[in-house]
């Protein structure tokens, strides 16, 4: 364990350092296009680069708590908090989220206040230069910020990657705003303002509505459990992986626990031996540490114990709510019955228990039946 915990020191360092650099380059980049546009959009009169400024400066100021969001994140774990602090990453993306939704908002209300009180824009040669060249930055930006975002796990760095490309798509209809208004007279320039508002609005509410479901905790994507339960089941003992439960204290400090199902015929020493492979061969290929595994027995020896677990499951599958059964053991002897059922969201799960307590009751009268109901955490 000690050996993971190394392991995790080195990558939260090399996370936060790559998180750092990119954030820079993002602030470096950002302030020198809202010099820029600010002063294409105040010589030419231009409400719409003006806001496209005020977005990049946003994107300025959500590449800083980036860096504060990895610094504070990257903090040793102590007494008061034995995880560490990763959770604060979130946090800061929720005020990244919460900047560009600022910025949304306010390039709505410059722009309607446009629309109904309207200015004519001009533009010169070398401001649509400008506004082009910005385009492209932004592009290659979006394209970097967001690859190394989802490299490191950082839902800060992938949305800023997000909002930049965004904000090309923006610029451009800008661009060809002024375009129209070059050739035909035409002025849009509030009227694109909305629309880079509502924009912005939008990408503003998706990521908060993001961060909110790592802050609250959601289910684990069915991909990351199936390949968690590959590698435990790989072990030749294990006859199944159940009750994946995963939690999460930040970008790649996942920590979890599951039941295996392994022979009733073997040692406590073969299974310390085989629970602490696992741990080790679940972390080096996920980086996930279990800290808890929980072992089901299974029948091998007795015949009658296999045929009541295949009644028993016959039984328990017929109910449509019934998503899975496990960890059955029966002791013919002691006339004993248990076993785990994962049930659905969709019933009373008080209710669901007592139907299957009676039906089981009525197979196998003079048994002690229990019965652990289980949450659908993971698919």
């Amino acid at each position: 364990m000690d050996n993971q915990k190394d392991d995790i020191a080195v990558l939260t360092a090399q996370r936060e350092k790559a998180i750092v650099k990119t954030s820079i380059i993002g602030i470096v980049t950002n302030v020198l296009l809202v010099g820029f546009k600010a002063f294409v959009g105040l010589v030419s009169n231009s409400i719409a680069v003006i806001l496209d400024a005020v977005n990049n400066l946003s994107d300025a100021l959500s590449s800083v708590v980036t860096i504060i969001g990895a610094k504070l994140g990257a903090k040793q774990p102590d007494k008061k908090h034995p995880l560490g602090y990763g959770r604060i990453e979130y946090l800061s993306s929720m005020i990244v989220a919460a900047l560009v939704l600022y910025a949304g908002i306010t390039s709505l209300v410059e722009s309607v206040k446009k629309i109904i009180a309207p200015e004519s824009a001009d533009y010169s040669t070398v401001s649509i230069i400008i506004i082009s060249v910005a385009i492209a930055v932004k592009l290659i930006l979006g394209t970097f910020v967001k690859k190394q975002g989802k490299k490191v796990s950082s839902g800060a760095l992938v949305a800023s990657g997000s909002d930049a490309l965004f904000d090309a798509i923006l610029s451009s209809s800008v661009l060809a705003s002024a375009i129209v208004y070059l050739i035909w007279g035409v002025s849009l320039e509030a009227y694109v303002g909305v629309i880079i508002a509502g924009f912005i609005i939008k990408a503003g509410i998706e990521m908060m509505i993001e961060t909110l479901n790592d802050i609250i905790g959601k289910r684990e994507d069915a991909e990351s459990t199936k390949e968690l339960k590959e590698i435990i089941c790989a072990e030749d003992a294990v006859l199944g992986a159940y009750d994946v439960t995963l939690f999460n204290y930040g970008p790649n400090k996942n920590y979890g626990s599951v039941h295996i199902e392994l022979p009733d015929n073997l040692s406590v020493g073969d299974v310390d031996r085989i629970t602490r492979k696992i741990q080790t061969d679940v972390f080096h290929k996920t980086g996930i540490i279990l800290t808890g595994i929980g072992v089901y027995s299974y029948n091998t020896s007795d015949d009658e114990a296999a045929g009541m677990r295949n009644e028993v499951q016959k039984t328990v599958m017929a109910h449509d709510w019934a998503l899975q059964m496990h960890g059955f053991y029966a002791d013919t002897e002691k006339k004993t019955i248990r076993f785990d059922v994962v049930v659905s969201f969709d019933v009373d799960r008080k209710e669901a228990i007592e139907t299957l307590y009676g039906e089981i009751n009525t197979l196998y009268p003079g048994y002690d039946v229990l019965i652990v109901p289980d949450v659908d955490i993971a698919d």
